[in-house]
């Protein structure tokens, strides 16, 4: 018996470092498999009824994001949607980290679909960027986390939040009174050793990094924001963000009931793959694995057919018999993200995994629906001016937040 444990546990071992989801990292051997991560982290599958659900509710049709699969796994995202049905409100909270002068599409993707939950819902949002972490984890000055904090908030302006029910800030200039009550709420509660099994920290870890999981963990609760919840303390909150974000929010959940807060609520996102493959996500800190919004039409080219992993095989004559191997298809896998027409994008599946359609063919098509986002990211951004970041980031009240 005492065996058959030990093996168990190396396995799991074995399995745990075949794949490294932190909040920090991202890698695995092969692809990512993310069955073995929602029962590692312990949320749930977001299954079709409960986006039919979704789509009663909001008398809208459900995000391609959605319909993709591409946000897969929930944290009683069912419960939330019953408070309100009953006419329960909430707000939503998201944020980013600010470590790159500019975003890159996988940076995006949480943005566009809060984009849509403030949209459909009619809820306010709150937008922490982490300048603080960014900080800890990173050779960078506090002054340069403070500029790119505010260089990335124009791209998330740029995704066209309604100032009305939107509030951004940046955990340097925000943090203190009600917000540091929380944090301190928090941290109290949570063990070095709870600390340690959730995230990883070791010995070597200097102590900021160790005292940054509270700072995250308050945004989801009302209390933190005076000058919108006040009085609303029994509001709900749900976070749309990638996976790799679950660490923090199993913590905050952990917490919330003791401080007397609902647990907040999460909808998770799969990891938007590098250009080379499935075996991460796509990185700022490596150009060629990924595609910013700042990069030219001929930059998108470029990047998708020299570094966009193929399914297709290495002969057409080959190709034409075989077809694609869609699985591993990079190009399929951003179309899947980004290109909206479900039937052109079932057609090509179709064509290039038979064999009809050429790896050329996927990438030109993919170069087009890239280019055609990018660019229009870039319009929206060059109209944002620091007067509108001043704006968003005012702390003010929110008359019309639930309007």
């Amino acid at each position: 018996m005492a065996a058959s444990t030990e093996s168990a546990k190396k396995h799991e071992e074995e399995e745990e470092e075949e794949q490294v989801i932190t909040p920090w990292e991202v890698s695995a051997k092969g692809k990512i498999d993310y069955d073995k991560l929602i029962d590692r982290f312990g949320c749930q599958r977001l299954d079709d009824a409960l986006i039919s659900r979704l789509e009663r509710l909001t008398s809208r049709t459900a995000h391609v994001f959605l319909r993709r699969g591409v946000f897969f796994a929930h944290r009683d995202f069912a419960e939330l949607l019953d408070a309100y049905e009953r006419g329960d409100k909430f707000y939503l909270y998201t944020g980013r980290g600010p470590s790159s002068e500019a975003l890159h599409l996988g940076h995006l993707i949480p943005f566009m679909f809060t984009k849509y939950l403030q949209d459909v819902f009619k809820v306010p949002l709150v937008i922490q960027l982490t300048d603080d972490e960014k900080f800890f984890w990173k050779n960078l000055t506090i002054e340069e986390c403070q500029r790119l904090a505010r260089e990335n908030a124009k791209d998330i302006i740029a995704c066209g939040f309604d100032i009305s029910k939107t509030f951004i800030f940046s955990d340097f200039s925000y943090v203190g009174g009600s917000f540091y009550k929380n944090m301190s709420e928090v941290a109290k509660r949570v063990t070095y050793n709870q600390a340690v099994g959730i995230f990883g920290f070791a010995g070597e870890d200097h102590i900021g990094k160790v005292s940054f999981p509270p700072v995250q963990a308050v945004p989801s609760f009302p209390s933190s924001f005076p000058h919108l919840f006040s009085g609303k303390e029994n509001l709900r909150c749900l976070i749309p963000c990638a996976i790799d974000q679950d660490p923090y929010f199993r913590m905050t959940r952990d917490v919330a009931p003791r401080m007397g807060f609902h647990k907040p609520a999460l909808i998770e996102s799969l990891f938007f793959p590098a250009l080379q493959g499935e075996t991460g996500k796509m990185s700022a800190s490596d150009p060629s694995s990924a595609i910013y919004v700042t990069d030219s039409a001929k930059d998108i080219k470029n990047k998708v057919n020299k570094y966009a992993f193929s399914g297709g095989q290495d002969s057409i004559e080959k190709h034409r018999q075989l077809g694609a191997n869609l699985e591993v298809d990079i190009p399929i896998k951003y179309l899947t993200f980004f290109l909206e027409d479900d039937v052109e994008l079932e057609h090509i599946k179709k064509e290039y995994g038979e064999g009809r359609m050429l790896t050329g063919e996927v990438k030109q098509r993919l170069s087009e629906v890239l280019t055609e986002i990018v660019e229009r990211h870039r319009r929206a951004r060059a109209s944002v001016t620091e007067e509108m970041v001043d704006a968003f980031m005012a702390v003010r009240p929110l008359p019309h937040m639930f309007d």
